[in-house]
């Protein structure tokens, strides 16, 4: 469904929440799921939008943690019940009463945002806006799928796909020791790969099997998840990063899960996921690869997602008007 724009009021924090004056957006593949029916709206007429950097230009009643003029970042999770079981054992990404920017309430395709202070990150100074805003979902989310994968140190990695959040996880992994290897039908997703420091990057099929000791499957293809099972070593691990998945074929048994093998989800990310991975970011300079577009044309930059033509981030910034 095209994106439509409208003039909006001015939204009014409330109680607890913070008013952010939006810098940059990522456009991130939850956008387009939502776009094309993948995921069913929530909330009608709501902006998408939730790789959000902006500063904080009013404050709400009782707001302490940040203060009007902040540098600050707005992320997928955007409240949780605190109560539940999971909630309570710090699980709080599966929380059943979970809300989430763009999906919920309004994202940050637009001019001014508002986000609960407990939900938005105080953000490193290192990083400028447009190269910052992928972090907050690409980023937190991959980080947190590249955990699930339980890489062991200096171990094999396969990476299925190779957009936002595959090509900034291959950069944590990679200076951390990994030996990653790319896996994608784009040619100049490979180039980038490989510009990043990737062993190899090559087709989905190029994987021999037994190779990797774990794998993140970043593209929404179910069809993958045998081929990326085959790939892994005993023991190995692929984590499946997307909200979105299209159908599974049925597995083999002794060619795809025998010899201890996982297949694991990746469910959102806590707040905890968001803090590590921005401090790990910092310390490891990961620098995501960014196309900077005019939010007048967010329509088109998920268009081009959707076909292919976004290599690295797509990143909307008000301010230009190219």
């Amino acid at each position: 469904m095209p994106l439509r724009e409208v003039e909006l009021p001015e939204p009014i924090p409330g109680p607890g929440e913070v008013r952010v004056r939006v810098l940059a957006c990522g456009v991130c593949r939850t956008d387009l799921h939502l776009a094309e029916g993948d995921l069913p709206p929530r909330r009608p007429n709501t902006v998408p939008g939730h790789e959000v950097i902006g500063w904080v230009d009013a404050r709400g009643p009782g707001v302490e943690r940040f203060a009007v003029g902040d540098r600050v970042g707005i992320a997928w999770l955007r409240g949780t019940c605190g109560r539940c079981r999971w909630c309570r054992t710090g699980r709080e990404n599966l929380c059943p009463a979970a809300t989430f920017t763009g999906w919920d309430t309004d994202g940050g395709y637009t001019e001014l945002a508002v986000v609960p202070e407990a939900y938005a990150y105080a953000l490193p100074g290192e990083v400028d806006d447009t190269h910052a805003a992928p972090l907050l979902c690409a980023g937190i989310v991959g980080y947190r799928a590249l955990r699930r994968a339980e890489l062991p140190p200096g171990g094999r990695l396969g990476i299925y796909g190779f957009g936002a959040s595959a090509h900034v996880v291959a950069q944590v992994a990679i200076a951390q020791g990994a030996a990653v290897h790319v896996l994608t039908r784009s040619a100049a997703a490979c180039q980038l790969a490989l510009r990043l420091g990737a062993a190899s990057a090559g087709p989905p099929d190029a994987a021999e099997p037994g190779s990797l000791d774990a794998a993140v499957l970043f593209a929404p293809a179910g069809e993958l998840v045998p081929v990326a099972m085959r790939a892994l070593d005993a023991g190995g691990t692929l984590a499946v990063a997307g909200i979105h998945l299209s159908d599974i074929p049925r597995l083999n048994y002794d060619r795809e899960l025998f010899r201890e093998k996982q297949l694991r989800s990746v469910t959102a990310n806590t707040r905890a996921d968001g803090e590590e991975f921005l401090r790990l970011a910092a310390a490891l300079r990961v620098r995501p690869t960014v196309e900077q577009r005019p939010l007048a044309e967010a329509d088109q930059a998920l268009a081009d997602l959707a076909g292919g033509r976004v290599t690295g981030a797509a990143v909307l910034v008000p301010s230009l008007s190219f």
